[in-house]
């Protein structure tokens, strides 16, 4: 590992240069952060499964015609991945009030809403992360309106899948936030998937009882974090082995109050 030469630290994860030229291994972290970094923890195990978690679902978006960053996972905590071009913005599809939105439009938490909403939020820790239009994207040339368009289009497809997918395994996709990049062969360039798709960038609550099965658990001081993430991957069909990755639960790090 530390021969490696790091390219990149984000707050869950680390990408590192490689074993081929365009290549970066992606690294899953036990970081849990919220409310920009003010609140973070470790829980020992949750990036063992944010990887397998992530792995299978960008598999299944790969046979669909979806493309992605993702090659194959390497191990337990780390996949290949292309390298791309991150476009500086967070995509966020919303098929229920929760969130931010709730609270932003007094709308109650858990209501369907009458269409899937796509929102953009400028990824920068600093400011932390504002919601922004399409108006602001090209006018500071983050995106272009083709990519804008592009980048929509892929994430409604998304949706439409996982929204199928979780059902399945009786779970309600509440919400998730996307990443998308600029992947360049020769002078074509095209956008495709990138950093992750897990409980930790996606709402889930069980179908029958609504209990949260992701980040808000950590967010709102629940408890049972890990085990939240072990029965999707449960769910999934990708909890085989070592049905419960070792560590005692969440070890705090800093706490301050929002």
């Amino acid at each position: 590992m530390n021969k490696r030469r790091r390219v990149y630290e984000g707050k869950a994860k680390v990408l590192y240069e490689g074993p081929e030229p365009g290549t970066l291994i992606q690294h899953f972290k036990d970081d849990a952060t919220a409310f920009n970094n003010k609140k973070h923890a470790l829980i020992e195990g949750k990036g063992v499964l944010n990887n397998r978690i992530s792995e299978y679902i960008f598999l299944k978006l790969g046979e669909i015609g979806v493309p992605t960053h993702f090659v194959r996972r390497l191990n337990m905590r780390e996949q290949l991945i292309r390298e791309v071009e991150i476009i500086p913005l967070e995509v966020v599809v919303r098929n229920v009030a929760a969130g931010s939105l709730a609270t932003r439009l007094g709308i109650e938490e858990g209501k369907q809403l009458p269409r899937s909403l796509i929102e953009f939020y400028y990824k920068n820790d600093e400011l932390g992360d504002p919601m922004v239009a399409e108006e602001h994207i090209t006018a500071f040339a983050w995106a272009t309106p083709p990519e804008i368009d592009e980048m929509m289009q892929l994430a409604l497809r998304i949706n439409d899948f996982l929204v199928g997918l979780f059902l399945g395994i009786g779970i309600r996709l509440i919400d998730f936030k996307i990443e998308f990049g600029r992947q360049w062969e020769n002078e074509q360039m095209r956008i495709v998937l990138a950093d992750e798709i897990s409980p930790d960038c996606c709402r889930l609550w069980d179908a029958v009882t609504s209990d949260k099965l992701d980040k808000d658990r950590f967010r709102r001081d629940m408890g049972g974090v890990l085990e939240a993430y072990q029965e999707v991957a449960r769910r999934l069909g990708v909890l085989t082995e070592n049905p419960r990755p070792r560590g005692s639960g969440p070890v705090l790090v800093s706490s301050k109050p929002t």
